[in-house]
């Protein structure tokens, strides 16, 4: 397959120490992928004096494929996503991308359900009946995301009104307009803040943290974990701390990749956490040792080389 999507957007970091340029692809300019990709690209320069350019391209599901066969040398993906490829399922249904490797998990998504901030609803077990956005036609991978944090609340999605959307975006809108007691949708997200004013003001549903609650989540959603997400001004809907599903976002190449250039960029991460917080306010949840998790692809070798030499340890 040759790469034939039209970029419209190219950031480039070069140094003439290092000519062979990286090829860092994204969602499209303004995600969080995106915003991930061009801060490694600054430090990546900075540091290893390795030239890189950010390719925001349509989407995962345009991207990883492009990384299974080498065209793109790298791109960030949620665990899930990754999941997904590995696996054959989903999107990939039928063309599993064998190739990937993990080079780093850099810090989680956060995401839930949430409600009016006046709403009767409590707990995620109170959505029994409730009408819920869902189906997410676009977005298929969100329903497993979603049967997850239901499933950590005892319900599934046949005890709730489904209301069925094809994005989050849609979503949102529609529970503005009326159309849903429930929304689902990523913390910190912008158009979680419209949302809020136009509402006057929502609330997050708190997962469960035992050991029961957990185990239902994770027999839909294996790499999703509960963690307590305390309020920023940015995190419209948690007023104060919130329990909420984490799942990683995860620095991914291929086979394709030689080792010691995958040992440069696991190094600019592991050693640089200040400059990258500087370049995306996200990366003060970067834990530098928690950079090797359990992940559903194989580490790259030059990545395990790196982390067996500094002594990081696999963190659960």
């Amino acid at each position: 397959m040759k790469l034939r999507i039209a970029v419209a957007c190219v950031v480039w970091f070069a140094s003439p120490a290092n000519a062979q340029e990286l090829r860092i692809g994204t969602a499209p300019q303004g995600s969080i992928g995106f915003n991930i990709g061009t801060a490694l690209t600054k430090v990546l320069a900075q540091a290893e004096k390795q030239a890189s350019r950010v390719q925001p391209l349509a989407g995962s599901s345009a991207i990883i494929p492009l990384v299974n066969t080498g065209e793109i040398d790298l791109t960030v993906a949620n665990t899930l996503e990754v999941q997904e490829a590995i696996a054959g399922w989903g999107p990939y249904a039928g063309r599993r991308q064998a190739n990937i490797r993990v080079l780093a998990a850099v810090f989680p998504l956060h995401a839930g359900v949430f409600v009016k901030k006046d709403s009767p609803i409590r707990s995620i077990a109170d959505l029994k009946g409730q009408r819920v956005t869902y189906g997410y036609t676009a977005q298929l991978t969100l329903n497993r995301v979603l049967d997850a944090i239901l499933a950590n609340g005892g319900i599934d999605s046949s005890l709730i009104k489904a209301a069925v959307v094809p994005n989050v975006t849609r979503g949102a809108d529609d529970f503005v307009q009326g159309k849903a007691d429930a929304g689902f949708f990523a913390v910190g997200a912008g158009k979680l803040a419209e949302v809020d004013k136009a509402v006057g003001g929502i609330r997050f549903l708190p997962l469960l943290d035992d050991p029961s609650a957990i185990a239902a989540m994770q027999k839909i959603f294996r790499y999703a974990y509960v963690k307590e997400v305390q309020p920023r001004p940015a995190f419209a809907g948690v007023v104060g701390p919130t329990k909420l599903m984490a799942y990683d976002y995860l620095v991914i190449s291929s086979t394709h990749l030689k080792p010691e250039v995958a040992y440069r960029v696991v190094k600019a991460l592991h050693q640089n956490k200040d400059q990258l917080a500087a370049s995306l306010a996200a990366f003060r949840d970067f834990d530098p040792a928690a950079m090797q998790k359990l992940v559903p692809a194989l580490y790259h070798p030059g990545a395990q080389k790196y982390y067996k030499e500094k002594g990081v340890r696999l963190s659960m």
